[in-house]
């Protein structure tokens, strides 16, 4: 896993949702213009949330000493399972403009994983999005 470096933004799908408090965005990237080699893009839109709280969580809930890859099939599972089942979800948006800020990590997957080539993270923001929408949820669980 290296350091992103650089940001990254798009207009596309958007899916927002909570898992443990805290709104997350979960959109797609195309790695060229054949809109092939799709990688996954996840960051918390909660304010002061930083992108280290999805790994931490993603820590918690696997096995100790889980590879950065395990960690990183994990965050994609949910953020699908958010996009397709609903389960969290808060909205879906057919194409806002979204933008992956200069730090986080990614990951490239060595085949498919949801559909996914890689996992892109670090913190996100999505235009349109109201504070409430992005405001801290109350949860049965808190990590």
């Amino acid at each position: 896993m290296a350091e992103i470096g650089k940001g990254l933004d798009g207009r596309g799908r958007v899916t927002v949702f909570h898992m443990f408090t805290v709104v997350f965005g979960y959109t797609t990237h195309h790695m060229d213009e054949r809109r092939l080699g799709d990688i996954g893009v996840v960051g918390p839109l909660t304010p002061g949330v930083s992108w280290q709280e999805l790994w931490r969580m993603a820590a918690a809930m696997n096995t100790e000493g889980a590879s950065r890859d395990k960690l990183a099939r994990w965050i994609l599972l949910q953020a699908t399972r958010a996009f397709v089942c609903g389960s969290g979800r808060i909205g879906h948006y057919d194409s806002r403009t979204w933008k992956l800020g200069p730090d986080g990590h990614r990951v490239r997957f060595a085949d498919a994983y949801c559909n996914r080539y890689g996992l892109w993270t670090g913190d996100l923001t999505v235009a349109g999005m109201a504070s409430d929408q992005v405001a801290m949820r109350p949860g049965l669980y808190r990590m």
